[in-house]
């Protein structure tokens, strides 16, 4: 007698329910708290991106110390605002930093 192996995309085959992909169930806080943190992660990435790139622009030169003002103030609200979304969401600083092996982590901190 020989057995051949089951092909669940047999149409004439019965489906076994153990052979179905299980539901997860997840914790809705839980899911909301990590795509708040990815997308955090994502908002300071791009807040620290484009501080260095200020910095890099005062150095150079040609900024008015009005811009370098103004530019400061605006620094210093979206580093305000990380802060309360961060609050709001209970996350940390580490909480956005994801380690990225040996690549080290994706958020330097200065």
């Amino acid at each position: 007698m020989t057995i051949e192996p089951r092909r669940p995309d047999h149409p004439h085959e019965p489906h076994d329910p153990r052979d179905r992909p299980r539901r997860l169930e997840v914790d809705e806080e839980s899911v909301r708290k990590s795509l708040a943190g990815l997308v955090l992660t994502i908002v300071e990435l791009l807040r620290q991106l484009m501080e260095r790139q200020a910095l890099r622009r005062v150095d150079q030169g040609g900024v008015s110390d009005e811009q370098i003002e103004k530019l400061g103030l605006t620094l210093m609200a979206l580093e305000k605002n990380m802060e309360e979304l961060r609050e709001h969401f209970g996350l940390t600083e580490d909480d956005l930093n994801l380690d990225l092996g040996p690549l080290g982590p994706l958020l330097p901190r200065d």
